[in-house]
């Protein structure tokens, strides 16, 4: 019995399926001993995967990044993607994907020949409630100490699941992360910014993981005729913001009420979130 799961589900593991009790992976992985491995988290809407071009592209990159090679074809991934589909009876999922570099006597430099070992599963998606769509979150602020890679999705997450724990510690969803002055990220979550009408984001470099919903937001700004640049952000301009959001893959686009106990803008979700929020919903009607 695993804590959180229900029943046994079937998943993947290095070609075969198999019920998720029985899937092992050896000690000496990679993953397992360093973290030495990237991920992807495709959501799924009424049994049809949402902007999956866009997250196999960045699992990708994130291969290419710490120089893993890709074993599957796109075409393979997709047909993958919809086995973990078809496995789950749930109309709305999350098809989790992981690779390592796979399983090599311990030393820190990259084994040579050596076969990734790929996993693969799939989980019932509890979409963000609709008081969170309709009211808003509260968050609170703490520095960016992760490291400055933060562009591939890496299994190494340390950083990350302390900085979700500080969140959690003060009863709140998210934190929002500062590196030297400047906005960066949540614990899981790209941050967005609002104010005087215009729709600012942190530049897409190594200090942030360039969401999926990140690009996908960009065009739903350029069709709603919502101004965006994307630039640094200072932690004044947050302080000062009139609108704050969060996206991600589980939290879709969330609008911010408070920071650090004190309202964002009026302390209420704002006109921008309200016609970001109705273009997603409008892109998942459509598939």
């Amino acid at each position: 019995m695993i804590p959180g799961i229900e029943g046994d589900p079937r998943v993947y593991l290095n070609g075969e399926f198999t019920p998720l009790s029985q899937a092992k992976i050896s000690v000496l992985d990679r993953g397992f001993i360093f973290g030495d491995g990237i991920y992807e988290v495709v959501p799924v809407y009424g049994r049809k995967p949402f902007r999956m071009a866009q997250h196999l592209a960045r699992l990708e990159r994130s291969l290419a990044a710490i120089r893993i090679p890709n074993p599957h074809t796109v075409r393979q991934w997709q047909d993958l993607v919809g086995k973990l589909i078809e496995a789950s009876d749930a109309q709305d999922q999350l098809v989790y994907l992981q690779l390592t570099r796979g399983v090599a006597r311990r030393d820190h430099a990259f084994p040579a020949q050596v076969v990734p070992t790929v996993f693969g599963m799939s989980s019932p998606f509890a979409r963000p409630s609709a008081q969170a769509r309709r009211d808003g979150v509260k968050t609170v602020s703490m520095p960016d100490e992760r490291w400055l890679h933060c562009e591939i999705k890496s299994t190494s997450l340390l950083g990350n699941v302390l900085a979700r724990q500080f969140a959690a510690d003060r009863d709140v969803p998210e934190v929002v992360m500062f590196r030297d002055g400047h906005l960066s990220e949540g614990s899981s979550s790209n941050v967005w910014v609002v104010k005087d009408g215009r729709l600012l984001a942190p530049l897409k470099d190594n200090l942030i993981l360039e969401g999926i919903r990140y690009g996908f937001i960009e065009d739903m700004a350029v069709a709603r005729g919502i101004q965006l640049e994307m630039r640094p952000i200072s932690r004044a301009e947050v302080d000062a913001a009139d609108e704050l959001m969060l996206s991600s893959a589980t939290k879709e686009i969330l609008p911010v009420v408070s920071l650090d106990g004190k309202p964002v803008g009026d302390g209420r979700p704002g006109p921008v979130y309200a016609r970001l929020r109705e273009g997603y919903d409008e892109a998942i009607a459509r598939l």
